[in-house]
């Protein structure tokens, strides 16, 4: 059984869907209420638009390297992630067919060298794109604004795919939490967390799955990373992550550039035990074997966006 409470919020409406469970009291943020912060996020719609590498890209995860200057885009509305670097490939195209109405220009990010430029690990790694959420702001915002972030992915045919098993893009959310685990009293770096959707790829392998598949993949639950809901059917998708009060974060899926609603969540988290205090920023993962030579799968994004419903 189910209940939908909304009021008025800053000139908005503020709708959250209270989950009435046995013994349980779950009130979920759909992503996408309230008001748009126009400050963040983008559209990708200017012609102009354009990313400066800075290459080489930061390999700090792998060899405590930064290579500044970092990387970002004209826009000043995007920015390399210094813990792994930026993706190899970024760059504005023409929105896929099925894309938002009125939508010329995308995102597409590839990656051939996850980690070290050069040096081949042969092992999964990833890159960021991160999303200059918090300091075009001035701060980060608060559970209790009830943030969220929806944003149009573009997934593109299974012969496509890098023919790799395991996780090739993600969508991601930076948390700090109200539950900070203890720390050294050497270190004063943040407790955050990364809470986000994932994408694993399944290629067929015979009779057991004649056909290729991919899969969501919630990170987290207290123990960590799940499987989610399976991916039979490519093209645009909708995918969006909510922050509520009590510090849960709020996992949501749908094939097609719809508004999300309260029928698409597919889970409801306290990542890896901690409830979120603020959400600092979002951002992408494009994640490949790292072999040298096999580019990543292609990934394009459109119209990611950050809402307050308070």
């Amino acid at each position: 059984m189910s209940r939908l409470m909304c009021q008025s919020a800053i000139g908005a409406s503020t709708c959250l869907l209270i989950l009435l469970i046995p013994g349980v009291l779950l009130a979920q943020l759909v992503p996408g209420t309230g008001r748009k912060i126009e400050q963040v996020g983008d559209d990708f719609e200017d012609p102009q638009w354009n990313y400066i590498g800075n290459w080489p890209k930061s390999t700090e995860e792998n060899n405590d390297r930064h290579n500044y200057p970092s990387g970002k885009s004209s826009n000043g509305r995007w920015y390399e992630g210094m813990k792994r670097g930026q993706p190899d490939f970024l760059r504005r195209v023409p929105t896929p067919t099925g894309g938002l109405a009125g939508s010329e220009g995308a995102l597409m990010m590839r990656s051939l060298q996850t980690g070290i430029p050069g040096v081949p690990s042969y092992r999964t790694q990833q890159d960021d794109l991160i999303a200059d959420t918090m300091y075009r702001l001035g701060r980060p915002i608060s559970s209790g604004r009830m943030p969220s972030v929806v944003t149009r992915v573009y997934i593109a045919p299974f012969d496509r795919w890098e023919r790799r098993k395991g996780a090739t893009f993600a969508f991601r959310l930076a948390c700090e939490p109200t539950n900070p685990r203890a720390r050294s009293r050497h270190s004063d770096e943040p407790d955050t967390y990364w809470p986000g959707l994932l994408i694993d790829f399944h290629p067929k392998r015979g009779e057991k799955q004649p056909e290729d598949m991919a899969s969501f993949r919630i990170r987290a639950s207290r123990n960590g990373d799940y499987r989610g809901p399976a991916i039979t059917e490519t093209g645009w998708w909708t995918l969006g992550m909510s922050v509520t009060p009590d510090g849960m974060v709020h996992y949501y899926a749908r094939k097609g550039i719809e508004d999300l609603t309260p029928e698409d969540r597919i889970a409801s988290q306290y990542p890896y035990g901690f409830r979120a205090r603020e959400m600092r920023t979002f951002f992408f993962n494009v994640l490949s074997g790292d072999d040298g030579k096999t580019w990543s799968t292609p990934w394009i994004v459109d119209d990611p966006s950050v809402y307050v419903a308070r």
